[in-house]
């Protein structure tokens, strides 16, 4: 039976534990950027890699609530990996501020164009990602892993999307291929957005950015390259130009968390569609949208923020994997309760 809130879960201690050396796990951040996106992840290792960094201005909002969860919450002090999905200012908006207030040591994107036509004023504003990366960012190509430290239980994260291009089409043929229906070509950046595949043991996890609908159906027919994931980042805030039934539905996730806003993302075609999903358990939203009905989205349990910007606190999500990889829990805020979910 399809749902998105479980009916039995093991719920754990509400004390916080940490990513790194002593307690061996993988923790996820899902910052609330008001509708744009920036996920950290803490390695076993300690080593730590944000993707994203929300939006400028607002008096620093995203700027503040990113340090906030690397400084006080993952007890970080500097950034060891910094990388851009693509160029769209709720995506890289943070990087070159965040560089003036932490190290961050890599910066990773899939290569700076000259313009971004949709963005007039991109040659202005990339001008500073430009100098806090001293000119030296990486360019991630489709296969490329990013260079993570591995210990006991192996860790990976691999590019399947950059610049329109898609891993090779292999593996099990999708069941759920004939759903695709072409849209018109986005011309947009959110195409070329990367895609990351991260692996811990036999937990998977998906982030595309905002990889919109014809990509995803390229890279997901007629084969099936990815499998099935244990959690998955809804694609560009939960909008219906992205989320392709025959990308979500194939991977099948059990858990799945939507990086939106009050008034941006959490589409009800999306919900609808991650209501078909065979295996979903529960969807987290990192906001409740305003203008959709309760009843169409998570339950209250299950949503980060239902205050309007001005009053918003910001409450993260947060996923951490156990040290072998075979369970994990998701939390909401420092004092949330964990849900537990056994890796697939």
């Amino acid at each position: 039976m399809l749902r998105f809130a479980s009916v039995a879960m093991i719920l754990l201690c509400a004390c916080n534990t940490f990513a790194g050396e002593a307690d061996g796990r993988l923790d996820i951040y899902f910052i609330d950027v008001e509708g744009g996106a920036a996920t950290l992840f803490v390695t076993p290792a300690g080593e730590s890699l944000l993707i994203d960094s929300g939006y400028p201005d607002n008096n620093g909002r995203d700027r503040d609530r990113i340090l906030d969860v690397v400084k006080n919450v993952a007890k970080l002090d500097q950034l060891d990996h910094a990388a851009v999905t693509h160029w769209h200012l709720d995506h890289y908006g943070n990087h070159a501020a965040l560089s003036t207030m932490i190290p961050i040591k890599t910066f990773w994107d899939r290569g700076i164009p000259d313009d971004i036509p949709e963005d007039k004023n991109f040659s202005e504003r990339i001008f500073a990602y430009r100098a806090a990366a001293q000119n030296e960012s990486n360019a991630l190509s489709v296969g490329d892993q990013l260079p993570l430290k591995s210990q006991d239980t192996p860790l990976q994260i691999q590019i399947i999307t950059s610049g329109r291009k898609v891993i090779p089409n292999t593996g099990e043929p999708n069941p759920f291929a004939a759903e695709h229906k072409p849209n018109p070509e986005d011309k947009s950046d959110n195409a070329d957005s990367l895609s990351f595949l991260l692996s811990f043991g036999e937990f998977k996890f998906l982030c595309c950015g905002d990889l919109t609908w014809n990509i995803e159906a390229k890279l997901m027919t007629p084969n099936n390259p990815i499998g099935k994931v244990d959690m998955f980042m809804v694609t560009h805030h939960g909008l219906p130009v992205s989320n392709n039934p025959v990308l979500v539905k194939a991977i099948d996730p059990v858990v799945a968390v939507m990086c939106n806003g009050p008034k941006k993302g959490g589409h009800p075609q999306t919900l609808a569609t991650l209501r078909q999903v065979e295996s979903l358990k529960d969807l987290y939203q990192l906001h409740r949208n305003i203008a959709v009905p309760d009843s169409g989205q998570a339950p209250p349990e299950f949503i980060a923020n239902s205050e309007r910007t001005n009053t918003c606190p910001g409450r993260w999500v947060k996923a951490s994997v156990a040290a072998d990889g075979k369970s994990y829990t998701v939390q909401i805020g420092p004092d949330g309760k964990k849900r537990t979910y056994q890796t697939r």
